[in-house]
């Protein structure tokens, strides 16, 4: 694998792990109404989460790709047109309406049971997969490891700075709510989100075997 593509994924990766969507909104939300703890937690189980969609990826379609030109050309324009569904679907979001329930419970609930709730949410989430597909073959490089390593290693760099990113979320949830209410800041994201999704879907569709 080369520096300079490990470099490139890392960016793309932590553009699209701070636009904010429905995972990061929640560690957001969870954070400033139950405490930076409960964030945090789910933050660990959302990330862990991202280990099974990576094996599932690298050992599944890795092989597929691999042994077969047709498939991989296929797979290539399927995840392009799903990334660039997903950008169009970005121009259409609308402001989110966040609503904030600051009335904390009594009750602790367990750091487990918290990283379990955040792990089987993002594990059960089929448009995760989808995404893996998409997005990771893409920044595979054609020297060096193998293949599905590289797929795994990929992986295991987006786990990492997404656990980092969702916690400094949940750390910084105090002062990052003041820009839920800006028009501003929603119409930033909206359009960013809207561009690296489709420069990624156009580099899939471009990309050569």
């Amino acid at each position: 694998m080369e520096f300079q593509q490990i470099m490139s994924f890392l960016g793309a990766s932590i553009l699209l792990t701070l636009m904010p969507g429905p995972d990061n909104i929640f560690v957001l939300t969870e954070s400033l109404t139950k405490g930076q703890r409960d964030g945090i937690a789910i933050s660990l189980g959302l990330a862990s989460g991202i280990l099974v969609h990576t094996l599932a990826t690298a050992t599944g379609v890795s092989i597929v790709i691999q042994n077969s030109e047709i498939t991989f050309t296929v797979i290539k324009y399927l995840g392009a047109c799903y990334l660039f569904y997903l950008s169009f679907k970005a121009f259409q979001e609308q402001r989110p309406n966040v609503e904030l329930n600051f009335e904390k419970e009594n009750t602790k609930t367990g750091f487990g049971k918290l990283m379990r709730k955040g792990f089987f949410m993002n594990v059960l989430n089929p448009k995760v997969s989808l995404f893996f597909i998409a997005f990771l073959p893409q920044f595979v490089s054609k020297n060096g490891f193998n293949f599905t390593f590289q797929m795994i290693i990929l992986g295991f760099i987006f786990m990492t700075q997404t656990v980092i990113i969702f916690s400094l979320i949940a750390i910084l949830s105090g002062k990052l709510s003041n820009y839920l209410n800006s028009a501003k800041f929603w119409k930033i994201t909206k359009w960013s989100k809207v561009s690296v999704l489709s420069v990624l879907g156009l580099t899939l569709a471009l990309m050569e075997k």
